[in-house]
């Protein structure tokens, strides 16, 4: 099973200027002799059936399947991107799927199965969670702060018995 995670953007480049409109990333996959799926990735119940289905349909031996999971970039690529740029800064409250998060709660609480209370709760307690792993993390180090290494530890522990150019390239280093 592969999962592509089709956020229609690249970088800066939104799908339809990369060709993306011509066939989708599952079309794609028949080319290659894949089954294939497209699904609404801000959707988690069809996510879990379609992941549900090719996991059943590959332990049957009936082979693999590529699900392309179509979903949303609302935030920045990385660090380095200022998605401000080159789209509106409100588009992704446009988005017509939503929050994945949001409509698994909505769903869940139409069957009363879920509260706005609960999800609250359990909000507070993941975020302290995350909080404190982040703090164990820290811990340990960080780029600005912590622990630095010698470039001679990226040689090490690697290999048995270290390759010649990387003997070399170690000595150019002069580690």
């Amino acid at each position: 099973m592969l999962n592509v995670v089709n956020n229609q953007w690249a970088i800066s480049s939104h799908q339809e200027i990369a060709g993306g409109e011509t066939a989708t990333f599952a079309a794609r996959a028949v080319g290659f002799g894949l089954a294939c799926l497209r699904v609404d990735g801000n959707d988690f119940l069809a996510v879990y059936s379609a992941t549900k289905w090719a996991a059943d349909r590959a332990r049957s031996n009936s082979g693999a399947t590529l699900i392309e999971l179509f979903t949303y970039r609302a935030a920045s690529h990385s660090t380095s991107d200022d998605p401000s740029r080159y789209r509106p800064e409100d588009e992704w409250q446009n988005w017509p799927y939503g929050d994945p998060v949001e409509r698994l709660s909505r769903h869940l609480i139409r069957l009363g199965e879920w509260s706005p209370e609960r999800h609250s709760q359990l909000e507070g307690e993941l975020a302290d969670e995350v909080r404190e792993a982040a703090r164990e993390a820290e811990r340990y180090g960080t780029l600005d702060k912590g622990p630095t290494y010698s470039a001679r530890t990226m040689f090490e522990d690697v290999f048995k018995e270290m390759p010649d150019h990387l003997r070399r390239q170690r000595q150019e280093f002069g580690v």
